[in-house]
């Protein structure tokens, strides 16, 4: 009977293949993204002063400034204000901030105490103020918010008027009603003429001015 004996030695282990690895801090490092939050703030920023530019703009040659408490109403309905007003007047809906940067140290300032609230700004570039104004007061009523989308405040020739005060500035004469007073008082007896130049000074400025150049036309046709 032959005994088998089991090898004295085990094949010698195929040695494990090497792998490569990654540095902790390379495997752990992240992507890089792009700064998104650095470039939303210079848009903002660009846009910031893009309005503040926009609003000195609009205050050359602007007889009057107003703002109108627009919360509330529609794209649509700030768009047909826009389409009712004279083409001497620009409706802008800005930040009060902004508006507040714009006039600062300007004789618009003395509309800083309506800086509050959704405001629409109303530039108007016309001596007819009363003009002016009317679309918006037509506007008020076909809407029937005369009460909660009022005018918050005006400024003209460096006075502010509060909301109680715009029937002065909606009752003004026109250029053309003073002109025609002027011209009965200097045609007429010397207390006519006494009474007119006791109107407040602008009207009596922009009378006799209108009243110079049309004497000069005369002279230069003559």
């Amino acid at each position: 009977m032959e005994t088998s004996f089991l090898p004295t030695t085990l094949p010698t282990a195929k040695p494990l293949p090497a792998f490569r690895t990654l540095s902790t801090a390379a495997s752990l490092r992240p992507h890089p993204r792009p700064r998104t939050s650095t470039i939303r703030a210079a848009i903002t920023r660009g846009r910031k002063e893009e309005t503040v530019a926009t609003v000195r703009e609009q205050l050359e040659g602007c007889y009057l400034l107003a703002g109108i408490k627009y919360e509330g109403l529609t794209v649509k309905q700030l768009q047909g204000i826009r389409d009712a007003l004279p083409e001497t007047c620009s409706l802008l809906v800005a930040k009060n901030t902004l508006v507040g940067k714009a006039i600062e140290g300007t004789p618009w300032e003395a509309l800083k105490p309506c800086m509050k609230g959704m405001n629409a700004w109303l530039f108007v570039h016309t001596e007819e103020v009363p003009t002016a104004l009317k679309p918006y007061r037509a506007f008020q009523k076909e809407e029937r918010v005369e009460e909660t989308n009022d005018f918050v405040g005006a400024v003209f020739e460096g006075k502010f008027y509060g909301p109680g005060d715009f029937k002065a500035l909606e009752t003004m004469p026109s250029r053309a009603e003073v002109y025609a007073k002027l011209l009965g008082a200097l045609q007429g007896p010397a207390t006519s003429l006494v009474t007119t130049l006791q109107a407040p000074a602008r009207d009596v400025v922009a009378v006799l001015s209108a009243y110079v150049r049309k004497l000069e036309e005369e002279a230069g046709s003559a």
